[in-house]
């Protein structure tokens, strides 16, 4: 069975077409700069990556070419082939627990928290209205990054903050990339063979969140009510006291949503070291004695092992800790060194395995604790969902 899993962002749309339920990929690509004469059409091709630049006016359209690139190139030979198409959708809020097929009122629903998620959401709604149109009889599935998280307890999901903000607003820890830490977690338990396992789950890339799961359940996150809570990023702060804003705005005579703007698009690795967001930069100039990059990245190493510290003692120990995404699967200086940091917990890398790529078990015989990197698939995860719910 083919599914589609798509990512629709407010000018891109990524995707992939998977065998199910062998979990093979056939396809993938996306199409970058919606709306602009210069859009990019990208669709790998007998595992080459094919692209072209032209005008793609809207979603619409985007999804039309995505369609026809998979029939021209003979990856599939007519629609009928789709059975499904999972779309991530970031916020469900407290309204979905779990994916769900995509009805008049799901839209509704969904359209009902843009408030919660303004630049996500509604671009998560053109991409499904755009599949929904081309492939109307097709089961359509939301999939969401926040319906992982909704197994946290109140006292970890609950900020200490009016308690009418909450019921009034929403106001609360959601987290995010809950497919990620779905995805990794169910894979560790199968490696450990231990459903009941605690386990912390480091989703390390541009974007960046903790999970701790207990019995595979997500018992708290770093992420916040926005992607903007928990540990320092790429471009983004993590934590921060929010007295910060007040204080900047008033200094710079700026208002409370432009240093909000900072906080997410010019702090985390950028602002700090003045250099880059990407951590193969600031790796890079720290081993040259940058102090800013080097700084940059001392500050992100000590919160994430102040948030896996915490962890630990929520859950009353711990199992095994996985990294993944584009830092945490790639970058082994990061590994050794969050592991270092928490050695008082018991946990011990091996340098060898650790300079592996791939899926492997990175800690030293002696570890107290199992360390693995764990390559993440949202996109498998999202077709598994239309799978499950396609019955």
């Amino acid at each position: 069975m083919k599914i589609l899993a798509v990512n629709a962002g407010s000018s891109s749309l990524k995707f992939q077409l998977l065998n199910m339920p062998e979990e093979t990929e056939i396809t993938s690509g996306l199409v970058e700069r919606i709306g602009y004469d210069n859009a990019v059409f990208v669709i790998k091709v007998n595992g080459q990556k094919v692209s072209k630049e032209q005008t793609i006016l809207d979603h619409k359209v985007a999804v039309e070419l995505v369609i026809k690139g998979l029939i021209e190139n003979k990856i599939i030979d007519s629609l009928d082939e789709i059975k499904g198409v999972g779309h991530r959708v970031v916020q469900g809020g407290e309204i979905f627990k779990d994916s769900v097929v995509i009805t008049d009122q799901v839209i509704k629903d969904i359209e009902s928290l843009n408030d919660l998620a303004p630049l996500h959401n509604p671009a998560n709604i053109t991409g499904i209205k755009a599949f929904q149109a081309i492939l109307p009889n097709v089961i359509q599935v939301a999939v969401f990054d926040t319906t992982f998280h909704q197994t946290m307890k109140e006292d970890a999901y609950l900020y200490s903050a009016p308690y009418e903000w909450y019921t009034k607003y929403g106001v609360r820890k959601y987290g995010f990339h809950g497919t990620s830490h779905q995805f990794v977690s169910q894979r560790a338990m199968e490696l450990l063979d231990n459903p009941k396992a605690k386990i912390i789950v480091a989703h390390l890339g541009n974007g960046a969140s903790l999970c701790a799961v207990d019995s595979g359940k997500s018992v708290d996150t770093s992420m916040g009510l926005t992607p903007l809570d928990g540990i320092p990023m790429g471009t983004r702060s993590g934590s921060i006291d929010p007295s910060v804003l007040m204080l900047v705005s008033q200094k710079e005579n700026r208002s409370y949503a432009d240093v909000l703007d900072d906080l997410n698009k010019r702090s985390g690795y950028l602002g700090v070291s003045g250099i880059s967001n990407d951590s193969r930069d600031i790796v890079d100039n720290m081993n040259e004695g940058h102090k800013r990059a080097t700084l940059a990245y001392k500050i992100q190493i000590k919160r994430i092992a102040d948030f896996i510290g915490s962890y630990y003692v929520y859950m009353g120990g711990l199992d095994a800790i996985c990294f993944t995404a584009g830092i945490g699967e790639n970058a082994p200086i990061v590994r050794n060194d969050v592991i270092e940091a928490i050695k008082v917990l018991g946990a011990k890398i091996d340098p060898v395995e650790n300079q592996k790529r791939g899926e492997h078990l990175i800690s030293s015989k002696d570890s107290k604790i199992k360390v693995f990197v764990i390559p993440t698939n949202e996109e498998v995860m999202i077709a598994r969902e239309v799978m499950r719910l396609n019955k």
